[in-house]
């Protein structure tokens, strides 16, 4: 499990002292969820064992993002948010925290958009059994943050582009169109196809309960299951947006 591990920096080197990666989620997230991203966060530890790994749930409802991060982050921390799209959280609550941490602590990018992601969308709709007449509605949680709103249209047009088709994107709150309206939109320039719904979530809970009754025929599974290795492509994009952060921004003290 996600813990603390060797260093892998030799003991006599003096001033030497090797980044943790803390992997930062918020929300209050149901068993499942919990599970499903600590399943990721097992594995990357997994594939870099000489770092020290470790995993943070915020409840932004209910505390200080901030005061969260700053109380269990460490001052040599790379700090990875394991969000798709980066909003509120990200830019001022996770930003607000380093600052009150203080050290080296560096902040990496938020986990999209990018092609590995794509990859895992793409495969669980080919999971459902994707046919040349279906279309597809991309389900994003949505966001306040203009940013993150493109961000999510940028996913839908490099999965289109993938899958050979247009990906319409519904948002499940704070956006629009909202993912019922798209459905529904889908329904009437459409009539008769069947509408698979993607979902651009990264785990289980009540924005993917959300997204299957929205009126889709079906929906594909989150990027991350409770009772499935992590995807071996997300693995990977969070050791990178690790390593940019390591490679660019950190000198030791």
């Amino acid at each position: 499990m996600v813990g603390t591990s060797g260093s892998g920096v030799p003991a006599d080197v003096p001033g030497i002292h090797p980044l943790r990666l803390v992997a930062v989620t918020h929300g209050a997230p149901s068993p499942e969820n919990r599970e499903a991203v600590i399943r990721l966060v097992d594995a990357v530890a997994s594939e870099r064992p000489e770092l020290d790994v470790s995993i943070s749930f915020v409840d932004a409802a209910n505390r200080d993002v901030a005061a969260s991060l700053a109380a269990t982050a460490e001052p040599d921390a790379v700090i990875v948010p394991l969000v798709l799209s980066a909003g509120f959280h990200v830019r001022t609550g996770l930003s607000l925290g380093l600052d009150r941490l203080g050290g080296g602590a560096q902040l990496a990018d938020e986990l999209g958009p990018d092609d590995r992601i794509v990859a895992v969308l793409a495969r669980r709709l080919f999971d459902l059994g994707l046919d040349d007449d279906d279309t597809v509605v991309l389900a994003a949680a949505g966001s306040n943050d203009p940013r993150a709103v493109r961000e999510c249209f940028e996913t839908a047009r490099r999965l289109g582009q993938r899958l050979g088709r247009p990906v319409t994107v519904g948002f499940i709150a704070a956006a629009i169109p909202r993912l019922p309206d798209a459905i529904e939109m889908i329904r009437e320039v459409h009539p008769g196809t069947r509408v698979l719904v993607g979902a651009y979530l990264l785990a289980p809970g009540t924005f993917y309960d959300a997204a299957a009754g929205a009126g889709g025929d079906v929906i594909a599974d989150p990027l991350l299951l409770p009772d499935h290795a992590a995807p071996h492509e997300l693995v990977e994009l969070v050791l990178a947006r690790y390593a940019a952060v390591d490679a660019n921004d950190w000198e030791p003290a």
